[in-house]
């Protein structure tokens, strides 16, 4: 069995992979993209599961599954630190990211 992912996120459906491609940058989805890049420069492990584009990452993960069959897309987006759910309906931020990852979720 290998180690989980040190950050995953589970998006609600985008417009595009980063949701930065509308005439108006959404200033959440510029600060997520910020984090994914400071964690990834820190070479933390971070994926973004795309529900149109990776619906089986979102099967997979049967605690993600199941909240998803809960609250429906009211539970997007949903963070996951270490096979731990850390955060949903809402984008973490950076500050966040890194207190869940020090606490060892």
């Amino acid at each position: 069995m290998t180690d989980p992912l040190d950050v995953e996120i589970f998006d609600p459906p985008l417009c595009c992979p980063t949701g930065l491609c509308g005439p108006v940058l959404d200033a959440t989805l510029v600060d997520l993209a910020d984090a994914v890049a400071t964690l990834t420069a820190e070479g933390r492990s971070v994926v973004r599961h795309m529900m149109t584009s990776d619906p089986q990452a979102f099967m997979r993960n049967r605690t993600v599954y199941d909240l998803i069959k809960a609250r429906q897309l009211e539970a997007l987006p949903i963070t996951v630190v270490r096979g731990q759910v850390v955060k949903t309906s809402a984008y973490p931020t950076i500050d966040e990211l890194h207190a869940a990852l020090a606490a060892g979720a």
